[in-house]
């Protein structure tokens, strides 16, 4: 009973917040399917995700889970009072004022821009807590330990790529235009796709040793995978590509981009025929040769 209340009390938080579940669960960085479970009563909410919760609706924890008076009404924003399993941070420092995207959304940021110039291992709780300007226990407060910033650093990188895709790629239509454009989002150019890459050369390795990592691992790059062949299987269709297996193809160019992005990254920058300018060209060349459909006369 007490966690219907509890999955009822959340759902007015998402109701006030005027979002869908699925960006919901974004800001609180878990996975949509994992809240979707807590809502319906089949998974109990960690303790972490009700504090993430609750600093994203600006509610009381203990409100949320029935310990603090009043709790039985409406969720509303209430004064700092948290249950015995959910202790709040005592911040060594004064308060700084609220992150952009609420504090969860900051500490993963900033952990995903800490572990691109440090790597994963190197990077420390105490690292991340002066990063956002807070103590090392509102850290271990909303992610309690390593492996829950990792799975929520893996998360929020699998839904930042995928919506820079989706928006860069929004209203283009020729699949060969199309293509061309998801192979320059994915060639570490810029200073912020080096980084990026960076991130994701640890995670692999990441990926490896846990399975939690690896399972998310795996669904990114089905869904990577997926978005390529649809292009192509679109691409086909238009005339653009040559009759195809669209499935083969994309698995082909996505470890393409793969092994020649980490050859850049792993290469002193500046060598000639090495940089991320030959990686995209190799690619391009790729797609003409084996995919572009040739011009009748």
């Amino acid at each position: 009973m007490q966690q219907d209340e509890v999955a009822a009390r959340v759902r007015q938080v998402i109701d006030a917040t005027g979002v869908s579940a699925r960006e919901f669960a974004r800001r609180i960085v878990i996975d949509p399917s994992k809240l979707s479970r807590s809502l319906n009563g089949t998974r109990r909410f960690t303790a972490a995700e009700l504090a993430r919760i609750a600093d994203i609706g600006g509610v009381d924890v203990g409100r949320l889970i029935g310990t603090t008076a009043g709790a039985a009404g409406e969720v509303t924003a209430g004064a700092a009072a948290t249950p015995s399993n959910v202790r709040s941070p005592s911040p060594s420092r004064s308060p700084s004022p609220s992150p952009e995207g609420g504090r969860p959304l900051q500490i993963v940021r900033e952990t995903v821009r800490l572990i691109a110039e440090r790597g994963f291992h190197a990077v420390r709780v105490a690292d991340i807590a002066a990063a956002c300007h807070t103590s090392t226990a509102a850290i271990h407060y909303h992610f309690p330990g390593r492996d829950e910033l990792l799975e929520a650093a893996v998360r929020w990188c699998m839904d930042e790529d995928t919506r820079r895709r989706a928006d860069a790629t929004a209203g283009t239509r020729h699949a060969g235009d199309e293509l061309r454009l998801l192979i320059e989002l994915q060639t570490p150019r810029t200073e912020q796709q080096r980084r990026q890459w960076c991130v994701w050369l640890d995670l692999w390795a990441e990926a490896a040793r846990s399975t939690t990592v690896g399972r998310l691992h795996v669904e990114y790059y089905r869904q990577w995978r997926g978005t390529v062949a649809d292009v192509i299987r679109r691409g086909v269709g238009q005339g653009v590509f040559r009759p195809v297996d669209a499935d083969g193809a994309a698995l082909a160019l996505t470890a393409l981009i793969d092994g020649l992005a980490s050859q850049v990254l792993a290469t002193e920058p500046g060598l000639p025929g090495t940089g991320a300018p030959a990686m995209h060209d190799a690619l391009i060349a790729h797609v003409d040769a084996c995919l572009t459909a040739p011009v009748s006369g």
